[in-house]
Order: C-alpha cells, then structure tokens, then sequence
C-alpha cells in the first residue's frame, strides 16, 4: 500500500511538471559575470540565424559574457561580435560575425587555424612568438594594410599569457586562397596558416570592412576555460 501511494505521488510530480526546453543552459560563470544566465540563453534563443548554421551554445555564451565585459571597459566601439569555435573541424564554417544590435548572424565562413595547433582539428594553441599556433582568448581588431596577404586586419589580444603578443607575432585577419571548399575537396581539410584566423579571398576585404576598428573577436575551443582567464586591465 505504502508502495504504491509513493508511486502515484511519483507520477503526478512527473506529469504536472513544467516541460524542459531542448536547448542546455550554460554553465554558471563567476559572481561578476556581464550577463546572466537567463538573459544568455534568451539572447541565443532569439538570435536571428539568417540561414545560417548557429554557433553552439557554449561558445556563443563565452562570447557574449566577454563582449559586455570589454565592451564595459571601453575596449570595443563597434556592436559586432565574431565567433571562432576552434573546436570544430576545419571542414565546417567556424566564424560567425553577429550584429549585436539587431540579434543578427550576418555571416558565416570558413577560417584557418595555425600550421601547428593540428590537421583537420586545432589542438594546439600559443602565445609564443613563431610557435605557428593560433592563440584563444578575446581580441579587439586594429587598424587595416596592406601586407603580403593583401588587405588585412591587426588585431590586438586582449588576455595575458593568452594572446596578449598577438601583435607582436602579426597574427592577422588576412585572405587565403587554402581556405576554401575546392581545397577542402582535394585534401580532406582546411589550408592552415602561420597562426593567423585566415579566411577566403573571395570575402575576406567583406569580413574586414564589417569588423575593422574596434569590435570584438572571441575565438573558442572547448578544452579553454577562459572564465578564469587573466583579462588585461
């Protein structure tokens, strides 16, 4: 009797509880974090995709926290965010551009990592100079030239030890004729760079023109915990 009043007090709990979205919840982040946890997975719920594929969840959380952090600190003018998520096969659109104003993807690429971070997968990451690896951690973007790349964008690392020699290893936004699907075809992965997110050609002076002076470029890989990250002052 005792039983099986137990489990019909079991089964009521289970159908009059409210119903659990599919989408995961982000981890909870440090006391001082820019945003909450409830605004965090609204704002990605109501992102706009504009057809393209939406970065994960985990990623797009990091991202936004360190945008209003910096953002708050003076460190960007421009409300664009661009997302690298490293931990994604290089066969894949990894780089998203989101307009922070209007809750936009406007776009979606391919992008390079560093000739020795990995092949197919970035495993691999440094702040050393000629190491040929790609650097995580928060970026504001600098100032565009003209180099051996063509049109190209400096970019400034925004966390000690992380990617605070950024400039000084010239890690840049640049074109690559190795990043792109017909490269993809003939080796089974991405062109890799000396360190620098390098993007395709064919679009790379559009990804300059909307990210040039001072906005925010995040790039990911899930084996970073940049919440403890040293963030310059």
């Amino acid at each position: 009797m005792k039983r099986a009043t137990l489990l019909l007090i079991f089964v009521g709990l289970f159908f009059t509880s409210p119903k659990i979205k599919k989408e995961i919840h982000p981890k909870n982040y440090a006391e001082n974090s820019a945003i909450n946890s409830r605004k965090l997975v609204f704002t990605y719920n109501s992102l706009n995709a504009n057809h393209f594929q939406l970065p994960n969840l985990e990623s797009f959380s990091e991202a936004l926290n360190g945008f209003y952090f910096f953002k708050e600190k003076g460190f960007f003018k421009k409300d664009f965010l661009t997302i690298i998520d490293f931990s994604l096969s290089s066969r894949v659109k990894r780089l998203w551009i989101i307009d922070m104003v209007q809750n936009k993807i406007v776009l979606n690429s391919l992008v390079a990592h560093g000739k020795n971070s990995g092949e197919e997968y970035a495993t691999q990451f440094s702040n050393i100079n000629e190491s040929k690896e790609s650097s995580l951690g928060f970026y504001a973007t600098g100032e565009v030239y003209q180099g051996k790349h063509g049109t190209s964008l400096k970019l400034d690392g925004l966390e000690k030890g992380i990617n605070d020699n950024a400039r000084k290893r010239a890690i840049v936004i640049h074109g690559a004729d190795y990043v792109s699907e017909k490269f993809i075809k003939n080796y089974s992965r991405l062109g890799k760079s000396f360190g620098c997110p390098a993007v395709p050609n064919e679009i790379s002076k559009k990804i300059i023109e909307l990210i040039k002076e001072k906005s925010c470029i995040f790039i990911y890989h899930s084996s970073n915990n940049s919440a403890s990250a040293k963030f310059l002052s």
